[in-house]
């Protein structure tokens, strides 16, 4: 195995590590920075675009550009005028509400929830948007959103609140896209770090960021811990694997914790990460629309 710094893009709060089968380019956005990036597998001719609010997440369109999660709501974007178009704005319950984490299933809908930024409050939302632009909403009660995938039948969906230390599981529809049965998947441990971005890879385990802590963990699908990885940074926050083979596992980072009493250590806070050498390989991502 080896983890190696791949761009030194310095995000305030990277995240969203986003690997596109028909470009062969891997993306990823700055939270706060309010960027979106754009590189080749090994990081190499790095492209980025400017947002006008702080973006939770993205995901490609079928019909071309993207899908973005803003602080208010849903925008689609486009990357050749690095122009927004409002999709649909969301309930947001108190001025600390701002939409976060997100990604597509299998029927092109784009699911993405809510936080509180101070992370008190269980005032954020799940969102199901629709191909038809419709907004859904599918849980409640969530503190911070984070870490959205799908078994790799679609059939189960996996969700964090990142202050309950939870990872959830859902029964999952594919024909309507309400979710059933939340049931907890896995407990983080004080040492584990929190819960943040998360993807499945093709054998059906959850790979999960375990944030503040150095941490990227390996789940079974019954919850067993299957392995646990120590990184070079303190403030890890989500990963994807990508590469023409789908066998690179991208991490990516943020350059200082926004919690008190965490101190990042680790002078490649911040970069993109590329970890090769695991023997395993992840699935391709549905772009929004189908």
């Amino acid at each position: 195995m080896k983890i190696e710094a791949i761009v030194d893009c310095n995000t305030i709060l990277g995240e969203g590590p986003l690997w596109d089968v028909a470009e062969q380019r891997l993306y990823w956005i700055d939270s706060y920075g309010q960027k979106i990036f754009r590189a080749t597998a090994t990081g190499g001719e790095v492209e980025i675009w400017d947002v006008p609010q702080k973006i939770g997440s993205m995901a490609l369109r079928k019909d071309g550009g993207a899908i973005l999660s803003l602080a208010d709501g849903f925008y689609f974007f486009d990357f050749a005028a690095g122009a927004t178009e409002l999709v649909g704005l969301v309930d947001r319950a108190g001025p600390n509400i701002r939409v976060n984490d997100g990604k597509v299933d299998k029927r092109g809908r784009y699911v993405s929830g809510s936080m509180d930024i101070t992370e008190a409050s269980a005032d954020g939302k799940l969102y199901s948007v629709g191909t038809d632009r419709s907004i859904t909403e599918i849980d409640s009660g969530i503190v911070v959103s984070n870490g959205p995938c799908w078994s790799p039948d679609g059939s189960i969906f996996y969700f964090a609140d990142s202050r309950s230390r939870a990872i959830w599981a859902y029964d999952y529809d594919l024909a309507t896209g309400a979710v059933a049965n939340k049931r907890r998947f896995v407990l983080f441990g004080e040492e584990d770090g929190l819960p943040d971005g998360a993807t499945v890879d093709a054998e059906g385990y959850v790979w999960s960021a375990g944030v503040y802590k150095s941490k990227l963990h390996r789940f079974a699908p019954d919850g067993t811990l299957d392995r646990t990885i120590d990184m070079p940074i303190v403030c890890v926050t989500s990963v994807m694997f990508g590469g023409p083979e789908f066998d690179t596992l991208y991490v990516t980072s943020m350059k200082t914790a926004p919690v008190p009493g965490v101190v990042e250590t680790g002078p490649q806070a911040g970069s993109l990460f590329a970890i090769t050498g695991l023997g395993v390989r992840g699935l391709p991502e549905t772009r929004f629309g189908g």
